[in-house]
């Protein structure tokens, strides 16, 4: 029976991670630095520091699992250059330190290594995956590092080791230091009365791909389960969204008349003004589309935060 152990158990994407797995009939081993809430969904859950290599190499061992999925990150660009070297370290160094203890069992399970649109040089386009890779933030070139590192550990030791590169997901659990959480949580606090009907956004100008996760998580098993890991998968719903017209969206949504304000402190430098995903090639080669709608997915992220949800 195929046994899969998920790092990074805890956070947004795991608990969909653990039910689309399970549903296809996987064992589901999930862990984390920190105890986790949603641990129901898992067969059975293991506290560990991914950069504690004695952690790993024993909850390994105790597993033995079939495949590895490595959610384990720093995922936001803000927070990369907040802290740039420990983005570095739990991206990078924690990916090393399961290979090693893979290795020094004389296993090879097959892993899945998530990476981001962030690895890409910034261009107006929607972004396939032979569009070069320059990221310019740390989080995005820790992710390119991964990349790499997978690559020679593939080659050199003939392990199916899987990579994609994942554009904006979202949906209900999800932080709020990303945009869409944080704004659905602001006019659902509105909606309720209990904050003033004012809005504090960033840069509306920009454009962004967003896909549910619910339609990622499927994406990420059809990966694993695939057959050439020497192929790289962008994952996203290849829409731009503009952000100027999800808040419209948003505000919709509410029967508050709101006012909307300019955070300086949401403004990020280098920041890219389109990132559209070309999905064309796990389309074709793996049948994978996504199925849910973007306003669809809004909406249920902002009854969530409606019904009294705390990310």
């Amino acid at each position: 029976m195929n046994r899969l152990l998920v790092f990074g158990a805890s956070g947004f994407v795991g608990p969909y991670l653990g039910k689309e797995f399970k549903s296809h009939g996987y064992v589901v081993f999930g862990t984390d630095v920190k105890n986790a809430s949603e641990s129901s969904v898992f067969d059975g859950y293991y506290q560990c520091d991914i950069l504690d290599k004695k952690q790993v190499a024993f909850l390994i061992k105790t597993i033995r699992p079939t495949h590895i999925v490595n959610l384990a990150a720093i995922s936001s660009v803000a927070q990369s250059w907040k802290m740039p070297g420990l983005t570095m370290q739990v991206n990078v160094n924690g990916t090393l330190n399961v290979f090693e203890a893979c290795l020094s069992l004389g296993i090879k399970p097959r892993i899945l290594l998530i990476g981001s649109s962030e690895e890409y040089v910034p261009c107006n386009h929607p972004i396939d995956e032979n569009v070069p890779l320059n990221a310019n933030n740390p989080y995005g070139i820790s992710k390119i590092a991964q990349e790499q590192f997978a690559k020679i550990y593939r080659e050199r030791f003939e392990w199916p080791i899987f990579c994609v590169r994942s554009f904006n997901h979202i949906g209900p659990g999800q932080s709020q230091s990303f945009v869409i959480s944080s704004w659905c949580k602001q006019i659902a606090d509105i909606e309720k009365g209990i904050a003033k009907p004012l809005m504090y956004v960033g840069n509306l100008e920009v454009c962004r791909d967003f896909t549910d996760v619910r339609d990622v998580v499927s994406a990420y098993r059809l990966v694993i389960e695939s057959e050439d890991a020497n192929l790289v998968y962008n994952i996203g719903s290849g829409e731009a969204n503009n952000l100027k017209d999800v808040l419209e969206m948003l505000i919709n949504m509410s029967r508050k008349n709101v006012e909307i304000a300019v955070d300086p402190r949401l403004l990020r430098a280098n920041d890219n003004h389109v990132i559209t995903c070309d999905c064309t090639r796990i389309k074709t080669k793996l049948g994978w589309k996504p199925i849910h709608q973007v306003n669809e997915t809004i909406r249920d992220i902002y009854n969530c935060y409606l019904k009294g949800f705390s990310s």
